[in-house]
């Protein structure tokens, strides 16, 4: 029941190439950290999801190869770090998932650190690994979130046409917090890592997201959009395409979570509209 994203008219929708844009220096030893991360570490660990590639983390890597520390090189390269982490090897390509397994397991696999950055010179390769920091909007959820119910319950209320379908008065939907904490951290995880799918990074559908955190459901849809500024234009941006509104007209709907997140690599809004059917 995912519906295809809303994208505002005046604004274009750039997605990262991510790794695959790496020179061919990078990708090696950027590489074997993806596969220790991916197989966890050997299987000691958990497996965790690939890093994206940052061009500040680069610099930041360089910054630290001739001094300093991991955190004061990634502050200094522009990236606001929540978190911050360095791994530096010598030796050959072919011998570097050898030596980032037997010397840094944990760091390589951390689930908390999404994206990576390296220098190299010579044989030694320095990488940097972070986790940027996103301000949650001032505005976030009381406000917003009863406006966007409000708008909602009042298309219901009275009917609406998406595109050449019809559809008849359906009952009210209610907000929930659950939802809302779903909502709240898919459009966090695209602010972060710019992107705009239904489907995250770790390849995981918002029905998936909703059971994670023990939401039991008989249906999930979703709405997301990037660049509406408040609640009235994004709903009327999802009104005014046939998919989204027929989700926010699903009459098996009854419960909503709704939020948004600030990009960061870029100015505008990142918007998570989650509506579900819970199982008795």
């Amino acid at each position: 029941m995912d519906r295809a994203s809303f994208r505002a008219p005046w604004r274009a929708l750039i997605l990262l190439a991510g790794l695959a844009a790496a020179s061919g220096a990078r990708a090696d030893a950027v590489s074997a950290v993806q596969v220790l991360r991916a197989g966890g570490c050997g299987g000691i660990l958990p497996a965790a999801r690939p890093l994206q590639h940052s061009p500040l983390l680069d610099r930041a890597a360089e910054t630290w190869a001739h001094g300093g520390t991991p955190t004061a090189a990634a502050e200094r390269s522009g990236y606001k770090a929540e978190a911050a982490a360095g791994l530096h090897i010598s030796g050959a390509d072919s011998a570097a998932i050898q030596l980032l397994r037997r010397s840094s397991c944990i760091t390589v696999s951390d689930q908390g650190l999404h994206d990576i950055g390296m220098y190299r010179r010579g044989v030694d390769s320095w990488l940097v690994l972070g986790r940027a920091f996103v301000a949650p909007p001032k505005s976030q959820a009381p406000v917003q979130a009863s406006r966007v119910l409000q708008l909602v319950n009042e298309v219901r209320a009275r009917g609406a046409r998406c595109g050449e379908r019809a559809f008849a008065p359906a009952p009210p939907v209610k907000l929930s917090v659950t939802l809302g904490g779903v909502a709240l951290g898919h459009a966090s995880d695209m602010a972060i890592h710019n992107y705009f799918e239904h489907e995250d990074l770790g390849g995981h559908s918002p029905a998936d997201r909703v059971r994670a955190v023990g939401y039991r459901e008989k249906l999930v849809g979703e709405n997301i959009a990037y660049g509406p500024k408040s609640a009235d234009e994004v709903v009327q941006g999802w009104l005014d395409s046939p998919g989204h509104c027929e989700n926010i007209m699903d009459p098996r709907f009854a419960e909503m979570g709704i939020a948004y997140a600030a990009g960061q690599s870029k100015h505008g809004l990142y918007w998570v509209q989650l509506l579900a059917d819970p199982r008795a």
